[in-house]
Formats: C-alpha cells, sequence, structure tokens
C-alpha cells in the first residue's frame, strides 16, 4: 500500500491499485493504441523485427533442407524438410542474417550404375525430354527389378557407377544430362511451392574431395581396414561397434557419411558461415552425430557450429491417383481439392486466377497443419484436416487476409488519413491491439464495423484492421506462405 502511494501515474499509466500482495497499473489505453497502430504501419514488414532481443551481429547462416535423391520418390519426408528448411531460412534472414539455402542433391552412388544401366537398356530420349523425374523413376524401378533376378544386370550397374567414379567421359555425359533435367524440373516445381535455393549442390560434387578426406583421416591414423577391405573410423575409442562409422567400400568407391564430411568441409571454406543447419528426418540424428563427431577428430574447431534439425515422419499421405511419388502429385492434389472446395463459394467465381488462389490458399493449408504438431512427432496425415476452414488452418488465415484486404479495398480512400485513437477504446478494439491476432479480428469485423459508422470511428477501425492485416501477412511470410487478397 506504502509502496502505491509513492508511485506517481504519468502519460503511460492512469491508475494505480493495490491487491492482495500485488500493485495493478492502468495503462493509458489511448497511448497503447496510437503507439502499437503507428509502430505496425511504420515499419511494415520489418514490425516485430525491430527488437534488442534480435540486435546482434549479423550471422552468416547456411541451411541445407529438402534435398531429395535424383531418381528416386520426393517423399513426404523431403516435403517436410523443404516446408520447416524454407521457415527456418525466412526466420533467420527476417532477423538480418546472410542466408544461403543449399538443396544437396541425392545424384551420385549406386543407384546412379543402376540408371545408366536401365536407360541403355530401357530409356526413351523423348520420354526423358518431356518428363524427366517420372521418366528416370520408371526407369530406375525397371531396372530394380531386373537386376535382382539376373546378375548380369546388377554386375554392369556396378561397371558403370565405377566408370563414373573413374571420370568416363561417356558415362558422365549420360549422368550429366539426368541431373540438369531433374534440377531443371525441381526448380519449375520449387517455384509453384514458393522456394527458392541459392545453390543446388549434390553428392556427386564431392567425389574427388571425399577422397581428400579419407587421406586427411588416414594421415591422422583414424582410418582402420576390416576384413572386407573397407575403411572404417572408430568415435569411440575402444572399438566399440555401434560407434563405428564406414568411410570407404572395399572398391575405394565414397560413400554417404564421406561426401557430408567433404561437402561440410567445402561449405566452411567458401562461406564461412556462423551456423550450418541441416534439416532431416529424425532418423538421421546418428548419422549427422558422426558427421560432426569426425569433424571434431579431424581437428575442425568449427564442428560445433553444425547443427541438426530432426523432424518426425509423416504417415499416409496418398494423392487420389495413389501413393505420392513426386512433389508435383502433391501440389496437383491440393489445387483440385481446394477449387472443389472453392466451388461452392459465390466470389470465386469473379476471381481472376482461381487456379493460383487455390495453389495458394491449399498450400496455406498444408504448411499450416504440418506446424500444429511438435516438430519431432510423427503423424498420420489427413486430407480432411488440411482443408478444415474452422479453427487455427491455413484456410483460416487466408480467409481472414483476403477479408480484411476487401475492407481496405471498399473503404481505403476516404478513411486512411488521419486517424483519432480514442474512437478504438471499446474491449474488443483494445484485445485486438493487445493481440493483434487473426481470430479476433475476424469475430471483430462482424462487430466494429466501418460501414455506416461516423466517419472518425470508421477511420480509426480501418486503421486498426489494417495494421492486424500487416501482421498477419508478415507472419504467413515467415512460414512460407504467400497471403492472397481475394478468395
Amino acid at each position: 500500500m506504502r509502496l502505491a502511494e509513492k508511485l506517481k501515474c504519468d502519460t503511460v499509466v492512469s491508475e494505480i491499485s493495490t491487491g492482495q500482495g500485488t500493485v495493478n497499473f492502468k495503462i493509458n489505453r489511448e497511448l497503447l493504441t496510437k503507439t502499437v497502430l503507428q509502430q505496425v504501419i511504420n515499419d511494415g514488414s520489418k514490425y516485430g523485427l525491430k527488437s534488442e532481443l534480435f540486435s546482434g551481429l549479423p550471422q552468416k547462416v547456411v541451411v541445407e533442407f529438402s534435398s531429395p535423391n535424383v531418381a528416386k520418390k520426393f517423399h513426404v519426408g523431403h516435403l517436410r524438410s523443404t516446408i520447416i528448411g524454407n521457415f527456418i531460412a525466412n526466420l533467420k534472414e527476417a532477423l538480418g542474417h546472410q542466408v544461403t539455402r543449399i538443396n544437396y542433391l541425392g545424384d551420385w552412388g549406386m543407384q546412379f550404375g543402376l540408371l545408366g544401366t536401365g536407360f541403355q537398356l530401357f530409356g526413351y530420349e523423348e520420354k526423358l525430354q518431356s518428363n524427366p523425374l517420372q521418366h528416370l523413376f520408371e526407369v530406375y524401378v525397371q531396372v530394380n527389378k531386373e537386376a535382382t533376378d539376373d546378375k548380369n544386370i546388377a554386375k554392369s550397374a556396378h561397371e558403370f557407377f565405377q566408370r563414373l567414379e573413374l571420370g568416363d567421359t561417356q558415362a558422365l555425359a549420360l549422368w550429366q544430362k539426368f541431373r540438369d533435367l531433374s534440377v531443371g524440373e525441381y526448380v519449375r516445381i520449387y517455384k509453384r511451392l514458393g522456394v527458392h535455393f541459392d545453390e543446388y549442390s549434390g553428392e556427386s560434387f564431392y567425389r574427388e574431395k571425399s577422397q581428400e578426406v579419407l587421406k586427411l583421416l588416414d594421415s591422422k591414423g583414424l582410418l582402420q581396414k576390416t576384413v572386407k577391405g573397407t575403411a572404417v573410423v572408430d568415435l569411440s575409442g575402444n572399438g566399440d561397434p555401434s560407434s563405428v562409422c564406414t568411410v570407404m567400400r572395399s572398391d575405394g568407391t565414397s560413400l554417404y557419411a564421406t561426401r557430408d564430411l567433404a561437402a561440410a568441409i567445402d561449405r566452411m571454406d567458401k562461406y564461412n558461415f556462423d551456423t550450418m543447419i541441416y534439416v532431416t528426418d529424425k532418423g538421421q540424428k546418428k548419422h549427422f552425430q558422426q558427421v560432426f563427431q569426425m569433424l571434431q577428430i579431424m581437428g575442425y574447431d568449427w564442428a560445433e557450429r553444425c547443427q541438426h534439425v530432426p523432424f518426425g515422419v509423416v504417415q499416409g499421405m496418398k494423392t487420389r491417383r495413389g501413393n505420392v511419388t513426386f512433389l508435383e502429385d502433391v501440389l496437383n492434389e491440393i489445387q483440385s481439392r481446394m477449387l472443389q472446395n472453392m466451388a461452392s463459394v459465390k466470389t470465386t467465381r469473379e476471381l481472376e486466377n482461381p487456379q493460383e488462389t487455390a495453389e495458394r490458399v491449399g498450400l496455406a493449408a498444408l504448411i499450416i497443419q504440418d506446424f500444429k504438431g511438435l516438430l519431432l512427432s510423427d503423424y498420420q496425415f489427413s486430407w480432411d484436416r488440411v482443408f478444415q476452414s474452422r479453427g487455427d488452418t491455413g484456410v483460416f488465415l487466408q480467409y481472414t487476409h483476403a477479408r480484411l484486404h476487401s475492407l481496405e479495398e471498399t473503404f481505403g480512400c476516404g478513411y486512411l488519413n488521419d486517424f483519432n485513437t480514442a474512437c478504438l477504446q471499446e474491449p474488443q478494439s483494445v484485445s485486438i491491439l493487445q493481440h493483434l491476432l487473426s481470430h479476433l479480428a475476424a469475430m471483430a469485423h462482424k462487430t466494429l464495423l466501418i460501414k455506416d459508422s461516423p466517419p472518425e470511428v470508421a477511420g480509426a477501425r480501418l486503421h486498426l484492421f489494417r495494421a492486424v492485416r500487416s501482421v498477419l501477412a508478415n507472419g504467413m511470410k515467415l512460414l512460407g506462405i504467400t497471403p492472397v487478397c481475394r478468395m
């Protein structure tokens, strides 16, 4: 009580009272309203990021995500990696860091032995040109099937890969064609997803550098030969079999782990990063622990700047045509289901490009449903849950953004000059200001009417809704969602 008497009210605090063991302050609401709204409007897309919390030095951040295998399925795990990795990269960028986005393709390894042999047997040039991902996948499936029964095919696949490793020009030319056509397809499809990469690298890039890694490990006395002729690194130092990592096949060719070591060293040389983040499913947790540990014992202290962001597995994602084989299947499915949902709404008929809107709303639905669970939890995929419009869903976010946008379009010209904050003192207005959330705004724009309100009130409310829309759009963009203005 005595404390409360000593405190004075000022322009910020309008009332001081005491409760049992507490002192309560009431903030000057008009000042709160004015300050928040002005800041939202002035900061625009930077609102919420200009905090002392984020004022550290800008860092160089490398994010490796998505990383599908050429000629194999683009499965749901790659989709999750793409969504999560894109968000991490967006967030780091928004905080002022210099971000490099890397797609590290599975474009090397025994699968290309099979693919090279398979294409010589079952491939068609025109199919390859018109739909590379589909055709390479079909060839890969077919040659795998044949190779199980026919030892000669398996043998020539092995020979083809060895020719690649040795740099045979004909084999490499075919491989290069597969890779270039696939990357071209990926770029086009990622664009639909609203995702871009600064670099498409791949395991192939490190085939020579991984030989250097093996020499380095050997010179440090870390390489051990096994009875089978492979080379391993014992990370426990006492022969514990669970911490032995194989780094070379018996024929001298490199493995996934060796290539990852070479890639990390190369990226450090190239980007001099402060942090490097790998976004892959939790099944690769041990692999990355071993890679980081090997970098450490090779003498690279920066290994501690590397981190793996693991995520849970998604089960049961099917399209109407069957199992998901390509990312494009998912995008087409989202678009067609969303168009169907929108067909019943009369405003859809007035849209200039319903396909594009359907894709954007559908992607928002997919992204939000993916972010709702815990990162490490596995979950069962459900299209019904993706397209729910009530609750915290992507469809609802897009709908709110579009509604608020149409308010601005309808009334914007007359009211958006100066505004009087005294007109925003209803509890609902204050609540929106304290939260700037879409559910509150969606309910409030039915009751905080603009039409038929006095000009001053209408103008103030319009400013409020405009601020909400701006914050909503910023948040959506961080998540990798493109806000729509009509739906």
